[in-house]
């Protein structure tokens, strides 16, 4: 048996219980065997079987604690470390324009003209999740399809990657964004053969939505902090964290805060109406403000904490954006684009490494990857520090050589395993047989770097369960296979990179993401355990019930 020989005395005046389920997980690297928790308070306070818990409760002061045997496998409970909850939960309020209820453009209008009938006069219409490589026309809609839509109010139609979509021509003619319009640094209006544009534009260009007041985040990564009242924003957020309990997450990086989120978070928090652990990630525009305020390293307490700062390298692939200097192979006139020069972004990765912070940059392509890994590099050499923990979000080109170079620097990759399964096929498409190799999980855990799952909700749904059999099987929605089996990883790794390593790259390690005596219990009961149902079935697999803080959050 394991279990903690000093709680807190908060802790020792709450109730105790003991929990025991068909199958336990602990993900700690403890010999399995275990079969029952011993839960006190927050804290998990003991591990084994039901009878040392037992004994364990006693010497601690408990010797009556309650006793319930559940039906499923226990395990800690999952931690997403790169999302967007309040632009997921936004997207709950818009048209659903994806996969499952469109397959081409004029199912596409079709949904946004409904949309439209049912909204007040003048209301903008926003729609989300299409993926032009998915549609029957293999294009983005253009302007003119969005004009069927309305006229007289803006239109947009936000791409699943999140890095922009298309307006209609009410919306560029109110913003005054003409065909001689400049492209904005980090992002363009795109235009035809004729230079005329299109209606489609992707990043910094979509800071003609956010209205004059809007957040404005300029050429430090997309915009899509688009402006609600606080108060339905608030009821957005809460929406979004019913979703992720519903998935079993307990603890969420949200990658890219601004003013607009930290506002959020705090009313939330203020009210005790922050029911998941949430870490953020300052968006990079606000790096000089936060070291002015003296945010020079982790913060805050159980609920709500400051973790970093958020960079972008180069934009998505999914939006064709990420940056390939040479063209793509499914476009050659589209080169994507760097959001910094390469010494400008070193320069800013030095001043937030010196001050002690840790650095998350979204990089997709092996060019902005490798711009990532010399600017960390460099860094490490004028100030060394141990332990950084520098991440690399996405991180889905890079090539052996860059691993093996993040293997010494010790930098974190986090992947999203449902990217590949969405649209794997998509990233072929557009660069060619160097995407086989997307998201290569395999050859990052052979090399010793450790293996990091999240969602990137809104981009794909918060359900680590989908992201755990992606990981393993690596298979497409549509039952494709991109590259070998030295991709993959197996299923303990797979829980464990949604587990303990989320909370390795939120530096939380010693408070979750195992079932550990001392930690915070966080759990999450499935309906099967995850190590022995076939692999192509995980995603199907209930989860039954969330707890946070040893507070059941969610019960289906």
């Amino acid at each position: 048996m394991r279990r903690l020989p000093d709680l807190e005395p908060s802790t020792l005046d709450a109730g105790a219980s003991i929990l025991v389920p068909d199958a336990l997980v602990t993900v700690d690297g403890a010999p399995e065997g275990a079969a029952a928790v011993l839960i006190l308070g927050d804290r998990i306070a003991a591990v084994g079987s039901a009878e040392d818990c037992q004994r364990a409760a006693g010497s601690l002061g408990q010797p009556q604690p309650s006793v319930e045997r559940l039906q499923g496998t226990l395990l800690p409970g999952f931690v997403d470390p790169h999302a967007h909850p309040l632009m997921y939960g936004q997207m709950m309020t818009w048209v659903d324009c994806g996969p499952s209820k469109a397959s081409s453009i004029p199912e596409i209008i079709a949904l946004l003209r409904a949309a439209v009938e049912q909204a007040p006069a003048g209301k903008p219409v926003r729609g989300y999740g299409y993926e032009h490589r998915n549609l029957a026309e293999k294009r983005h809609p253009h302007k003119s399809e969005l004009d069927v839509v309305a006229s007289d109010r803006d239109v947009y139609l936000m791409n699943a990657s999140g890095h922009g979509g298309v307006v209609n021509s009410y919306t560029l003619a109110r913003n005054g964004i003409t065909r001689d319009t400049p492209n904005p640094a980090g992002g363009e209006f795109f235009r035809d053969e004729h230079g005329e544009l299109t209606g489609e534009l992707s990043d910094a260009a979509c800071n003609i939505l956010t209205g004059v007041s809007g957040v404005k985040v300029g050429h430090h990564g997309p915009n899509f902090h688009l402006a609600d009242e606080p108060d339905e924003h608030l009821r957005q957020l809460a929406a979004a964290q019913d979703r992720f309990l519903a998935a079993g997450v307990t603890s969420i990086g949200d990658a890219q805060v601004t003013r607009r989120e930290f506002d959020m978070y705090l009313r939330l928090a203020e009210t005790g109406a922050l029911r998941t652990r949430v870490h953020m990630y300052l968006l990079s525009h606000l790096l000089d403000q936060a070291l002015e305020m003296g945010l020079h390293g982790a913060f805050g307490n159980s609920y709500l904490s400051f973790a970093g700062i958020k960079f972008y390298a180069d934009g998505t692939l999914g939006g064709w954006t990420a940056y390939f200097p040479d063209g793509y192979v499914g476009d050659p006139c589209r080169t994507g684009q760097l959001y910094h020069e390469p010494a400008e972004y070193a320069a800013l990765i030095a001043k937030a490494h010196a001050a002690g912070l840790q650095t998350a940059t979204h990089a997709q392509s092996p060019d902005a990857i490798a711009m990532v890994i010399d600017a960390v590099a460099s860094a490490a050499r004028q100030h060394p520090r141990r332990d950084a923990r520098h991440r690399i979000e996405h991180c889905g080109l890079p090539t052996p050589e860059q691993i093996e170079r993040m293997a010494m620097l010790g930098i974190y990759p986090v992947n999203q395993p449902q990217h590949y399964y969405n649209w794997g096929e998509g990233v072929t498409d557009a660069v060619g047989t160097p995407g086989e190799r997307f998201n290569p999980l395999g050859e990052f855990q052979a090399a010793g770097v450790p293996v990091t799952l999240s969602s990137d909700a809104p981009v794909a749904e918060p359900n680590p369960l989908e992201a755990i059999q992606t990981a393993v099987t690596r298979l497409t929605k549509r039952g494709h296979r991109l590259g070998g089996n030295d991709l993959r990883i197996d299923v303990r790794s797979a829980i464990a990179a949604h587990t303990i390593a989320g909370a390795r790259v939120l530096g939380r390690e010693r408070d979750f993401g195992s079932i550990t005596p001392g930690k915070r219990a966080d759990l999450v009961l499935l309906g099967a355990d995850p190590r022995t149902t076939n692999p192509d079935r995980i995603a199907s697999i209930d989860v039954l019930r969330t707890w946070v803080g040893g507070k059941v959050q969610h019960q289906s």
